[in-house]
């Protein structure tokens, strides 16, 4: 066991614990893998159920896996198996799954052989997840074996989730057509064949340049009564964003409606990066402050994308507002788009603007993006501007 996971688990065998819900909320917006492992730690065996616990395990997982800690992912993960809930299902493949977020298949097949030995009953459950951890670890040739080979040794059956993670994999690989074969072949067994399945290849097809077949599915999933939901229709809309706004604005209005599905935010981002692309500024501001009128909140990609369009159209004071807004809502811009608001900035001579977003971005984020800002702050002589003073922080 590395001497960093012990450290943590002495620490936190003497330190109180927080609810379940603060755990998960912090966890959401904390990049540190150590500080992630203390707040995993200090709540993990006070879930009650194997979702909850997914939730916490697998962001703690990838906060390691992202800063190549894969030690302490094996250790954090196999310490599970000492657990008395690992002779339930649920809870052992809660473990396939996480090693599968990391990327470590060998892991997770090791944990599904295991079962017997642990104690635990074998069915689709585990299977799924062994899948999905395929998946996850991109092993895109390996998935199709397990899936012909894995029923058949234990007597049991895929269902309709198995068979939508088959579909993923192939779309994932490139390899839509095999998708649609596969749709067919469900079909023909009578098979469900869910609306995020559906959703799954149409993306893949649009994303291959293959409109027609992807109209073509689409209509099959209207004539099929397939229950269409606001990701579905996100997927045609994402792929017409960058044309015609009007004809994108009538889809989400019109169309949607008439199917009796409300938008969300994504359906506004990208109706907003129509309107910028389109040199469409202040059409583009309308859709972002009319969010909450039409019960949507900005995220991290409404933020990301407007402020980069008004830091392209030079408009650098509405861009640091925005910011202002999104940091309150803890929404905070990526590296590159915040690194060229605060370029235009220093270029219009706003050097309090621009260090105050230095200082926030110093508190927000993640040590490895750190030590690029800082480089990046010498390079735009920042490092030597005047000290801002905390009412001036772009959080204020």
């Amino acid at each position: 066991m590395s001497s960093n996971f012990c450290h943590l688990r002495r620490f936190m065998s003497s330190k109180s614990s927080m609810s379940i819900s603060q755990a998960k909320s912090r966890l959401r917006s904390e990049y540190d893998p150590d500080k992630a492992l203390e707040i995993y730690s200090s709540v993990s065996k006070h879930y009650s159920s194997p979702v909850s616990s997914r939730y916490a395990q697998d962001l703690t997982v990838r906060r390691l896996a992202k800063s190549r800690r894969f030690d302490d992912i094996e250790n954090l993960l196999e310490s599970h198996k000492q657990d008395p809930k690992i002779t339930q299902e649920p809870f052992l493949s809660t473990l396939i799954r996480s090693y599968g977020q990391a990327g470590m298949f060998d892991h997770a097949m090791r944990t599904f052989e295991q079962m017997e030995h642990l104690g635990t009953p074998r069915s689709v459950i585990s299977f799924n997840a062994l899948l999905f951890a395929c998946n996850q670890s991109k092993l895109f040739d390996k998935l199709p074996v397990l899936f012909d080979d894995i029923p058949r040794k234990y007597n049991f059956s895929p269902d309709k989730i198995s068979y939508g993670i088959l579909v993923k994999s192939y779309c994932q690989a490139g390899f839509p057509d095999k998708a649609l074969e596969l749709l067919q072949e469900l079909e023909n067994k009578d098979i469900e064949v869910t609306g995020v399945t559906y959703t799954t290849v149409l993306s893949s097809l649009y994303k291959q340049g293959k409109s027609e077949e992807a109209e073509r599915l689409w209509s099959e999933m209207l004539t099929k009564g397939c229950e269409l939901d606001v990701a579905a229709y996100n997927v045609r809309i994402m792929n017409v964003h960058g044309g015609d706004p009007e004809k994108l604005k009538e889809l989400i209005d019109a169309e949607m409606s008439n199917v009796g599905l409300k938008p969300d935010t994504i359906c506004y981002n990208y109706l907003m990066t129509c309107y910028c692309k389109n040199g469409m500024m202040e059409e583009a501001k309308k859709v972002y402050k009319g969010l909450e009128g039409n019960g949507c909140k900005p995220n991290a990609s409404t933020f990301r994308t407007l402020i980069y369009y008004l830091c392209k159209s030079e408009d650098y004071e509405k861009g640091y507002k925005v910011f202002k807004e999104s940091v309150r809502m803890h929404k905070i811009p990526d590296f590159n788009t915040t690194r060229l608001l605060v370029e235009g900035l220093v270029k219009k001579k706003k050097m309090k603007e621009a260090k105050g977003i230095s200082r926030t971005v110093k508190k927000k984020f993640p040590p490895n993006v750190l030590r690029e800002w800082q480089k990046f702050e010498e390079e735009l002589g920042l490092v030597s501007a005047v000290t801002v003073p905390e009412d001036q922080e772009a959080t204020e």
